[in-house]
């Protein structure tokens, strides 16, 4: 093997010690802004360690060891199903023989009771012992014990629970002077250090650190989802545990991980400090979560269907229909509306407005802009008060009707009148138009198209016509499927 020379080494050795200091530089600070060809500087503020910080709230960090009851049925001989009785003739010889032990049974396939136990994490937020966790850490609790981190345990009092931010706040019995955390003020910006401390497995106080990876995640949870990503190591038991900044304030609350083996890799959701204490505060109040009501059923605006009403750009929340007697109803919102601000903010999407307006007290009186025929209204609403959802209905079966004389139109759509009721049916769809894109399926029935209703073919191409004078190529169609409504923007080909 040849010798590498003299000069090739001190360069290799001169490229090293560049890389070295350049890295550890930029592990230890930020880099600043500077004109092209200047000295890149550096500004300290990455800590060496977390010890420190990881040393000041761990004593308020908490797991969570919950008791939960299961109940088992059991049969002789360790049958969980229990002596079952042939089907036998009525005054079959062997029909006694099977009785006797049908009989014998007694209590042993009465459902017997026995626990399970389920751990998690959480922290102290007050002196007087109320402790934050996951709605779904205690979820059907029969007790809830709250260990410390010295090892002292404690009996804790379920005070209520929020299960659409799955959030639930405990208290410990007789606490006084504990030591707690406070949440943070400030938003946690994409790139920000975070320490997650919990309870990963049942192994108790486990501090991992990472940074904040993204803002603003919907990963289907609930119609409140806005979660911080993090990279931070966060396993099965982490769940309500904090996510801490640099200062010592608690972030977030690890609520969820993305992982296909059940494991860590790298992508935890936690829900933001700003919803967490406005939910708190509410449950320590009086044990349950009030929110704004508006009554409207939403979807998100694509840019087709933005073309199709003229919107400058997909933003808002498209009304379907507002509830019979709802506040949305009663100030005058329709079905086909664009909500596009609540009392001057700009509403990014339908989760956007949710979320919204889920933070405003009931009885409140918000101003709600619309774009509506085009332009732009104002209306007031008095807000009413959520409440549980109602019990879903039971689905009624779709009546099959065959078509008889289906009319072809430019948008993809085969159409015919609906003798059901109002609308036209869709019988058939262009394969090889835009129309299949878009989730169409025949037996669809076409409710409104460009926000008029449609009863007749000759009533959708008239709608047809005025979008195309109009110099837009989207027409903006209401569509039904087993009473469930839907608005697309539907280009005209």
């Amino acid at each position: 093997m040849q010798s590498v020379s003299k000069t090739k080494r001190n360069s290799f050795a001169a490229i090293a010690a560049a890389a070295l200091i350049s890295t550890s530089a930029i592990a230890t600070g930020v880099l600043s802004t500077a004109p092209a060809n200047a000295q890149i500087s550096i500004e300290n503020v990455a800590p060496f360690s977390f010890a420190d910080l990881v040393e000041t709230v761990s004593p308020a960090v908490v797991s969570i060891r919950v008791k939960t009851r299961i109940e088992q049925a059991r049969g002789p001989m360790g049958n969980r199903e229990g002596f079952r009785m042939p089907d036998l003739p009525e005054g079959h010889p062997f029909e006694d023989f099977f009785k006797q032990f049908e009989d014998r049974r007694g209590d042993r396939d009465r459902p017997r009771e026995r626990f399970g136990q389920a751990v998690g994490s959480g922290f102290v937020i007050s002196a007087d012992g109320f402790v934050v966790t996951n709605n779904h850490v205690i979820e059907d609790a029969e007790e809830v014990m709250v260990v410390m981190d010295n090892g002292d345990e404690m009996i804790a009092n379920i005070v209520g629970t929020d299960p659409r931010t799955d959030l639930a706040l405990l208290k410990i019995e007789a606490a006084s002077d504990m030591q707690f955390v406070e949440f943070s003020d400030n938003e946690a910006r994409v790139g920000d250090w975070v320490v997650a401390i919990g309870n990963p497995f049942g192994l108790g106080g486990t501090v991992t650190a990472g940074i904040v990876s993204a803002r603003g995640r919907d990963i289907n949870a609930n119609a409140y989802d806005d979660f911080i990503q993090i990279d931070a190591a966060v396993n099965r038991g982490n769940s309500g545990g904090p996510a801490f900044d640099t200062t010592g304030k608690v972030v977030g609350v690890n609520t969820a991980i993305f992982s296909p083996s059940g494991g860590n890799v790298g992508i935890a959701f936690a829900i933001p400090a700003s919803t967490v204490k406005q939910v708190v505060f509410d449950l320590m109040d009086d044990g349950n979560v009030t929110r704004g009501y508006l009554g409207v059923s939403i979807q998100n605006v694509s840019k087709d269907i933005a073309d199709s009403v003229g919107l400058d750009k997909a933003r808002g929340a498209l009304v379907t229909e507002p509830a019979p007697d709802s506040p949305a109803q009663k100030a005058g919102i329709e079905s086909g509306d664009i909500i596009t601000s609540v009392n001057g903010e700009d509403m990014d999407d339908a989760r956007d407005l949710s979320r919204t307006i889920a933070e405003f007290s009931p009885g409140t009186t918000v101003e709600i802009g619309i774009w509506r025929n085009g332009e732009s209204i104002e209306l007031r609403v008095e807000l009413a008060r959520l409440e549980d959802e109602q019990a879903i209905n039971d689905e009624e079966e779709t009546p099959q009707i065959e078509p008889s004389e289906p009319h072809d139109t430019s948008t993809g759509l085969s159409l015919m009148p609906n003798d059901d009721g109002d609308g036209l049916m869709i019988v058939d769809i262009d394969p090889e138009s835009r129309a299949v894109e878009k989730g169409f399926a025949p037996g669809d029935i076409v409710l409104e198209a460009n926000g008029e209703p449609v009863n007749t073919i000759a009533d959708f191409e008239t709608q047809i016509e005025n979008v195309q004078e109009a110099g837009r190529s989207t027409i903006l169609v209401k569509v039904a499927r087993e009473g469930v409504t839907r608005f697309v923007g539907l280009a005209i080909e």
